[in-house]
């Protein structure tokens, strides 16, 4: 039986398809993108579009779906979000000048990492794909936003460092080598941890380290990795070499805007974990999708989209060098006590278009005449914000300011090339500027003008011929032609060449018509033809300036933040915090940087904060539900980190000693798939705290232990209070908050611990929550008052007052039958508890 014969069309389809079975493929034909089979039945669920079918041979039917050619970017974008890659196959030839079926290739192939669609991206977010190696030891861990052209790699030593840069970069996607055993088992435990993100294996080739070497020196045209740092880190080159392979498979392109390569240094920043940056909401709001309800969506008054993506750095990753802060802060300083200054600055960059973006559009192919345009805009206002730089006496400043280069000679090359309204679409013309070149002007004079050419033509022709009635006219089979009467055919001049007899009349053409029919026949695609020709001129004259424009876009992208910076402190009353290198944190009437906008500042209660690792070490706070101890502790935290940005911070006055890493363990949550109760996690990022802090660490430690019995929990918070007191002379500063107030008697134990309570006043039954932190601990939880306020019916409250006395006063069960004498021994037992001395922790 003979095998059923495809159309050349189908065949060409499934053998591009036979390279691309990961990828749903739009398949160009015409006017549409077409999916077929099981691509075609994927994508119309997905995209609500009408799936229809196509005869692929006798009695055979495939599946088919389409969507236009101008529309496509959106419905690709859906796709990629839902966690599918896209291979775009195009026409690569002319189909007017195809023999045979026209040939059609891959021409990229989007992924949820290198999604660049303008409508998909937001303005102030990267779009990161990072690349993971494990080994039994150690990792190599990359990073690129191919949309802004941005590329760092490290070597880290532990999954934990792993999982912190992969939650500090928002990562889209994960590519990792095709690996038994170490590899699988860890994306395993990563896809647990980032449900959003896409993991893909990729062949194991494109990670060999000599692969990988060559794959980087032939991009950036070095002959080592020494000038980026990372010639010995061999897992990091094997990391940053397979993901711009990857890149470069599936954008088809050179990739010219990542010109560097830069290593991540952890032990340059404060460490911020993913349970530290989700529960002091620093990117964004545990409870809402409110933009405003995090430290981001509160700072965040940045300018130019470039300086919002770096914000969002600075805020995962403070710093803990004393003097690159100071730095920061001299800059802050010095445009709140010049506003004009800081006004003209704001009001230069508010400007300035997407530099970064921009130059990656351009570079892959993807740019168009508008954002030429856009790039020209922002070179404007370039040299004024050099000049306001330079003029200061800030040394942050005019470091930033020797980077900033304006190129008017590129600016001019701009704005005399493009239109100043260009269209939107390359290869279509309307892109280049009237006047900007001589050959293109007079096709468009010819192509706009032929009509009276022709009348001009005829005219000439007729004084010159004597022959009053010769025509010139124009029809598909013989274009252009001079027509004359049978009557006035011996009048015709002798280099008239006859072409076509009629009844009553003879049609001639002449070399000069023939040449000008050539040029307005074939002048819109010549125009376009030689539009994208000078178009790409342009964009080559812009790529040629490329490393200075992305040192512009990073200096103005900082000075952005600064200055930033220094409108939030004017706005919300900000100062500037002293830092230095002691072990004390002393904040004096603080204020938690996010409540205080919500409540409005007239409505939020300062507090005072003193921690010393060798004084006041453990600061034990005590209160009831909602009277703001979780609000207080953060806040210390929220205020830490801000200062160690450089920023002012929301305080009277404060002194901040350098803090190595933040650690937190707030809230109730579990993980049921993993069959780990709300103790259970409660634990183990109790135990991630106790196993990795230092004594230059600051712990934010909220109701330890409550996730079980009363006993068990109290137990373990007195012990983990103890474990963290320790045995030395200091220790990490420490922000415990409890409703255990049998543990305020520690302090007479642990010198170092200070206990503190959150100020309540009682009026008859009613009792006001004051908001205020002060010295001494409180001995009632007020948890009855607490469910009053949240609605818990009245009589459910008045049985649970007469159980809290028969509890309290009768050692009664709450039945009210005597509890056997077991309430005394166990708390007999507590007081007792005293372990014998620890390891030193802090050695």
């Amino acid at each position: 039986m003979s095998t059923p014969k495809l159309t050349p069309m189908l065949q060409q389809f499934l053998e591009i398809k036979k390279n691309h079975t990961d990828c749903i493929l739009f398949f160009r034909m015409g006017d549409f993108y077409e999916m077929f089979g099981d691509d075609a039945v994927i994508a119309s669920k997905l995209l609500d579009i009408t799936l229809t079918s196509r005869q692929k041979s006798e009695g055979n039917k495939l599946p088919m779906c389409g969507v236009p050619h101008h529309a496509a970017e959106n419905y690709i974008a859906k796709l990629v979000k839902l966690g599918h890659k896209v291979a775009i196959c195009d026409q690569v030839e002319d189909p007017k000048t195809a023999k045979g079926i026209v040939r059609r290739e891959v021409v990229q192939i989007v992924t949820p990492g290198t999604l660049a669609s303008q409508n998909a991206l937001e303005a102030k977010t990267n779009q990161y794909i990072a690349a993971i190696v494990p080994t039994s030891d150690r990792f190599g861990l990359a990073f690129v936003d191919s949309t802004t052209g941005e590329f760092s790699a490290a070597e880290l030593e532990t999954k934990a460092e792993v999982v912190q840069q992969l939650w500090a970069h928002q990562i889209k996607e994960v590519i990792i080598p095709d690996r038994e055993g170490e590899s699988t088992a860890f994306v395993t435990e990563l896809k647990k941890l980032f449900s959003e993100t896409f993991f893909f294996i990729q062949p194991e080739y494109h990670f060999a380290h000599s692969y990988a070497l060559s794959t980087l020196t032939n991009h950036f045209a070095t002959a080592s990795l020494h000038g980026f740092g990372l010639q010995e880190k061999k897992l990091a080159v094997q990391a940053a070499g397979g993901l711009l392979s990857y890149l470069t498979e599936t954008q088809k392109n050179a990739l010219r805007h990542i010109t560097s390569l830069r290593q991540i240094r952890l032990s340059d920043a404060l460490v911020l974990d993913q349970n530290t940056l989700s529960s002091l909401e620093i990117l964004s709001s545990l409870r809402t999708t409110r933009k405003e309800a995090s430290l981001l969506g509160v700072l965040d008054h940045t300018q130019t989209a470039m300086g919002g993506r770096l914000l969002k750095k600075i805020l995962t990753r403070p710093l803990i060098d004393v003097e690159a802060i100071t730095k920061r802060q001299d800059a802050i300083s010095y445009f709140i006590q010049k506003e004009t200054a800081l006004a003209s600055v704001r009001e230069q960059l508010h400007t300035i278009n997407d530099l970064e973006r921009l130059l990656a559009r351009l570079s892959t192919g993807k740019g168009n005449a508008i954002d030429l345009n856009a790039l020209a805009n922002s070179f404007t206002p370039m040299e004024t914000l050099r000049q306001l730089a330079l003029q200061s006496n800030v040394e942050l400043l005019h470091t930033l300011s020797e980077k900033i280069t304006p190129l008017p000679e590129l600016q001019q090359a701009i704005t005399t090339a493009i239109k100043p309204e260009p269209a939107a679409v390359t290869g279509k013309g309307n892109m280049i500027a009237d006047g900007y070149n001589g050959d293109l002007d007079e096709l468009r004079s010819m192509q706009n003008n032929s009509k009276e050419w022709v009348r001009n033509l005829q005219l000439q022709e007729r004084e010159t011929t004597g022959i009053n009635s010769l025509k010139v006219g124009y029809n598909g089979v013989f274009g252009y032609y001079i027509e004359v009467s049978a009557a006035s055919s011996s009048s015709v001049p002798d280099h008239y060449i006859r072409k076509q007899t009629l009844a009553n009349a003879e049609r001639f053409i002449t070399p000069e018509l023939k040449e000008y029919e050539a040029k307005i026949l074939g002048a819109e695609e010549r125009i376009i033809t030689l539009e994208n020709q000078l178009f790409q001129s342009v964009v080559d004259q812009v790529l040629g300036q490329l490393p200075q424009i992305q040192e512009n876009a990073e200096a103005l992208a900082y000075i952005d933040v600064l200055s930033n910076f220094a409108f939030i402190a004017q706005r919300y009353r900000y100062i500037r915090p002293e830092i230095n290198d002691d072990k004390r944190i002393e904040i004096i009437e603080g204020r938690h940087p996010v409540v205080e906008q919500a409540l409005g500042t007239l409505n939020f209660i300062p507090n005072d904060t003193v921690l010393d690792s060798t004084s006041e070490q453990i600061m034990m706070i005590t209160g009831p539900n909602m009277a703001g101890k979780s609000t207080y502790i953060r806040q210390v935290a929220l205020l830490t980190l801000l200062a160690q940005t450089g920023s002012f911070i929301p305080a009277k006055s404060a002194t901040i000693g350098i803090v190595d890493r933040i650690f937190t363990r707030i809230g109730a949550s579990d993980n049921v798939a993993e069959g780990q109760s709300t103790f259970m996690v409660e634990m183990f990022e109790t135990a991630n705290i106790l196993n990795n802090c230092t004594d230059r660490s600051l712990l934010i430690l909220d109701e330890i232990g409550r996730g079980t019995s009363t006993v068990d929990g109290l137990s373990i918070a007195w012990a983990i209070l103890e474990y963290l007191h320790g045995v030395q002379d200091q220790g990490p500063r420490t922000l415990f908050a409890t409703h255990y107030h049998e543990l305020i008697q520690l302090a007479d134990q642990l010198p170092r611990l200070k206990n503190y309570n959150v100020m309540v006043k009682e009026e008859g039954n009613d009792v006001i929550f004051l908001h205020k932190i002060t010295l001494g601990g409180l001995d009632k939880s007020y948890g009855i008052h607490v469910a009053r306020l949240a609605g818990v019916p009245k009589e459910v409250l008045e049985r649970a007052k007469q159980i809290l006395v028969n509890l309290e006063e009768s050692e009664l069960t709450p039945e009210g039958n005597v509890r056997q004498a077991r309430r005394q021994p166990e708390r007999d037992k507590l007081k007792q508890l005293a372990p014998p001395p620890q390891m030193d922790l802090f050695g």
